[in-house]
């Protein structure tokens, strides 16, 4: 009886913790953008987005490479980098380990974190063993790993804006690719500038972050990705 008495008092704490995290409602127009902002830059899909920028519009990224190799190298990637980890998520939920897919406490996001890791490394292994894997994709795929880790230990202090760590490790890794100057990427520097700015934004006005947490999730997005272009 005092296990469970325990549990309810330590669940009352969490929802009263998150009931002062919430901030008050925004414009209704401004909330529905943001809401939609932050799904389609969910930072599950940016591993594929940039991986499609690199297969599809890179010209020395996977030159020559087969159509269909390119096909299947993308779909691999929103596999293991999106809906494995979304999946993970669901299963939790269905098995009652959390309570919302939205992962709204720093505790219900520590399986999700580890078994990211698992994804994560998979992928980056696999593609630094391929011999056709493009250097910038091993770079981009061993800077995901690093950001799973990095907003696993970020987590343990604070809610750590996952938004705000891929949109970090993006807009770095433009920035590389901008500073290698193999091809003219201003346009598409721009446009990653402007699309960090704008998600984190949305994650101010509709999500229960701090600013410091958004932030310190972009450094630690910047961090992940230098350190990849350190040991590859």
């Amino acid at each position: 009886m005092q296990e469970v008495n325990g549990y309810e008092e330590a669940k009352a704490m969490e929802l009263l913790a998150d009931a002062k995290r919430r901030k008050p409602d925004a414009d209704p127009a401004l909330r529905f953008f943001g809401t939609l902002i932050s799904f389609i830059f969910h930072p599950l899909f940016i591993p594929f987005y940039i991986t499609c920028f690199l297969v599809f519009v890179h010209p020395f990224a996977f030159p020559g490479m087969d159509e269909k190799v390119k096909i299947f190298r993308v779909i691999s990637v929103f596999l293991l980098t999106a809906f494995f980890p979304a999946f993970t998520v669901f299963l939790l939920k269905q098995l009652h380990f959390i309570s919302s897919i939205y992962l709204n406490t720093q505790k219900e996001r520590i399986i999700p974190y580890i078994a990211a890791m698992f994804f994560y490394f998979w992928i980056f292994y696999v593609s630094r063993n391929l011999v056709d894997s493009s250097p910038l994709f091993v770079m981009l795929m061993l800077a995901v790993f690093i950001s799973s880790i990095t907003s696993l230990m970020g987590n343990i202090y604070f809610k750590v804006s996952m938004h705000a760590i891929a949109m970090g490790v993006m807009l770095t890794f433009f920035v590389i690719l901008a500073l290698q100057g193999d091809v003219a990427m201003g346009i598409f520097l721009a446009l990653a500038i402007v699309t960090a700015g704008v998600v984190c934004t949305a994650r101010l006005l509709v999500s229960d972050h701090y600013p410091f947490e958004i932030y310190a999730g972009f450094l630690l997005g910047v961090l992940s990705q230098v350190l990849a272009m350190v040991f590859v």
